[in-house]
C-alpha cells in the first residue's frame, strides 16, 4: 500500500510543478456562466461577425445553438451568411494555404480552444492587444507575443499603446524594477556581469476611443469567451450534473460492499 501511495505521489509531481509555474502573464478571471444562454447567443453573434471569416469551428454545427434557445429560423437569419444549412459544420472558405501566406501560419480551428487554453486565457487575450508599429498588422499581444493576427475588435475597443517597465534579471530572477531604461542600465553597469535589462509591458494607455465603453467591451470579450467555452464542451453542465449522482452512487455502493464484506468474512475471522 505504501509503495502504491509513493508511485501516485511521484506521478503527481509533474502536474504540481506545472500548476505552480503558472502563466507568464497574469490572467484576468473571465467569470463566465455557461447557464447564461443569452451570453452564449451574443457570443455566437460576435463570433460569426468577427471571427468566422478566418477561424472555423469545424467540429461543431450551427444547429448546436438550438440547445441554448435559438430556433432554426433565428440561426438562419442571424448566424448563417454563406448559404450553409443549419445542420452543416461551421467551416470557412479561406484555404489554409492562403492563411499561411497572409498571416504566417494557417488560422487555427477554434472548436476546442476553450479546453486547449482556458476561459481566463481567451478572455485576457481578447483584451490584451496593443499598438506595435514593428509588427506586420501594427499590433501585438501580451498574452500571445508576436501573434500573427490583427486586432479584429479594435473598432469596438479602440486603440491602446503599451506602458512599459524595465526589469533587471539575474538568470530567471527579477532583482529590481525601474520605470526608465536608463535607471535599469545604470544598475547593470554598477553591479557587473550576469544581469540584463528586460522590457516588460506594464499596462495600457488609450490612444483612441472605440464605439463601446470599457465595461461594454469587457462584456463582449466575456460573451465571446462564453461561446467558445460552450462550443468546446457543450455537454459540460450535463456531465457535471451526472457526476454528482455517480459519486453519490459510488459512496453508497462502497458502504454496502464494506458491510457485505464484513458479513461474509465474520465467520472466517
Amino acid at each position: 500500500m505504501k509503495k502504491l501511495i509513493a508511485v501516485l505521489a511521484m506521478m503527481l509531481v509533474p502536474v504540481a510543478g506545472l500548476a505552480a509555474g503558472g502563466p507568464a502573464v497574469p490572467l484576468e478571471k473571465a467569470n463566465i456562466d455557461l447557464t447564461n444562454e443569452a451570453a452564449i447567443q451574443r457570443g455566437a453573434k460576435y463570433f460569426v461577425n468577427y471571427c468566422l471569416g478566418c477561424h472555423s469551428t469545424q467540429y461543431a454545427r450551427y444547429q448546436l445553438m438550438k440547445n441554448v434557445g435559438l430556433s432554426e429560423s433565428q440561426i438562419k437569419e442571424n448566424l448563417i451568411f454563406d448559404g450553409s444549412k443549419v445542420g452543416d459544420l461551421m467551416k470557412i472558405a479561406m484555404p489554409s494555404e492562403y492563411g499561411a501566406e497572409a498571416f504566417g501560419a494557417p488560422a487555427p480551428d477554434l472548436t476546442l480552444e476553450g479546453r486547449l487554453r482556458s476561459e481566463d486565457w481567451i478572455y485576457t487575450y481578447l483584451k490584451s492587444f496593443y499598438a506595435d508599429p514593428t509588427r506586420s498588422f501594427g499590433v501585438n499581444n501580451t498574452v500571445f507575443p508576436n501573434v500573427g493576427m490583427p486586432n479584429i475588435l479594435w473598432e469596438l475597443e479602440g486603440l491602446k499603446e503599451a506602458a512599459y517597465k524595465y526589469e533587471v534579471h539575474e538568470g530567471a530572477h527579477t532583482v529590481a524594477t525601474f520605470e526608465s531604461e536608463a535607471e535599469a542600465q545604470a544598475m547593470v553597469r554598477e553591479k557587473g556581469e550576469g544581469l540584463k535589462v528586460v522590457k516588460v509591458v506594464d499596462g495600457f494607455n488609450k490612444i483612441s476611443e472605440g464605439t463601446l465603453t470599457e465595461a461594454e467591451f469587457d462584456q463582449v470579450a466575456r460573451d465571446l469567451t462564453t461561446y467558445l467555452a460552450y462550443v468546446a464542451e457543450p455537454s459540460k453542465l450535463e456531465r457535471q450534473r451526472l457526476g454528482v449522482w455517480v459519486l453519490l452512487f459510488l459512496v453508497i455502493f462502497t458502504v454496502l460492499a464494506y458491510m457485505m464484506k464484513k458479513e461474509w468474512w465474520k465467520d472466517v475471522h
